[in-house]
């Protein structure tokens, strides 16, 4: 049975504990460094997501279903344990997915009992339940890595099934507040290489004023022993990674749109 995402009191406003009632589906955890945010990270990894992305290295995660029952306590006395270490290489938490904005106010939780250790925190969604993220969770949210996936609204429903105008909707949000995001934007040969697009997504993120980075991510194929195992169709089996040369050409476009750009 799935829990509701959390049980937390309609007046908790970020006390001290408040968040320990939080419980939520998560799917997962691990120590990661340099690809979740600034130094290393304590990665939570919630279950369930409303996009299918043909490019998804994690449908283990779609459903919530595919979680374990905890609660924001338990999570973080997980995250206890490497506190002093994550301290040392100025990292911090991050919660993904799936997508982390169907379980809002079990992000919330996680967040304000990271900041109650002093820790940065980052979250790492595609924006589309963007709405869904109330101004408390963005209070202690000090960093957003915001998956665009496409420009053209069309493509971005092809790859996605959902609609890139909540996305958007959000990132202008998170400029209007001032948080600082960092764009990640897979590169897939055949699907996300039209530079036309990529024009599109760098002009849009140059423009918002607040996005530090750009990492642009060659597509690869690791996941697909997953969809093995779940007895799901891997639509892009047969799809190569994107050679040096492209990588390096869709990395130009967003530095000339003079964008900080990995």
């Amino acid at each position: 049975m799935n829990l509701p995402s959390a049980a937390v009191r309609p007046d908790a406003t970020g006390s001290p504990g408040w968040w320990r009632p939080a419980s939520g589906r998560l799917h997962s955890w691990d120590i990661s460094t340099g690809v979740d945010g600034p130094g290393t990270r304590f990665v939570a990894f919630l279950a369930g997501c409303p996009l299918r992305c043909l490019y998804c290295q994690n449908p283990d995660t779609w459903h919530m279903r595919d979680g374990t029952a905890t609660t924001a306590d338990q999570v973080m006395g997980q995250v206890r344990g490497f506190v002093a270490f994550v301290r040392t290489t100025g990292g911090g938490m991050t919660v993904s997915g799936g997508e982390p904005l169907l379980q809002p106010a079990f992000t919330h939780a996680l967040f304000a009992g990271a900041k109650e250790l002093g820790l940065h925190t980052a979250l790492d969604t595609s924006g589309a339940l963007g709405a869904r993220a109330g101004d408390a969770l963005l209070d202690v949210t000090d960093l957003v890595l915001l998956d665009i996936k496409s420009w053209d609204p069309a493509r971005y429903h092809r790859l996605t099934g959902g609609s890139i105008a909540p996305t958007l909707d959000f990132a202008r949000r998170l400029a209007d507040r001032g948080t600082p995001v960092w764009v990640r934007y897979v590169l897939v040969p055949g699907l996300t290489d039209d530079l036309a697009d990529v024009d599109g997504v760098a002009g849009f993120a140059a423009g918002l004023g607040n996005v530090e980075r750009v990492d642009v991510l060659p597509f690869h194929r690791l996941g697909a022993a997953k969809y093995d195992r779940l007895g799901v169709p891997f639509a892009l089996r047969d799809t190569p990674p994107p050679d040096a040369a492209l990588v390096a050409r869709v990395r130009d476009r967003f530095i000339d749109a003079g964008l900080t750009t990995y």
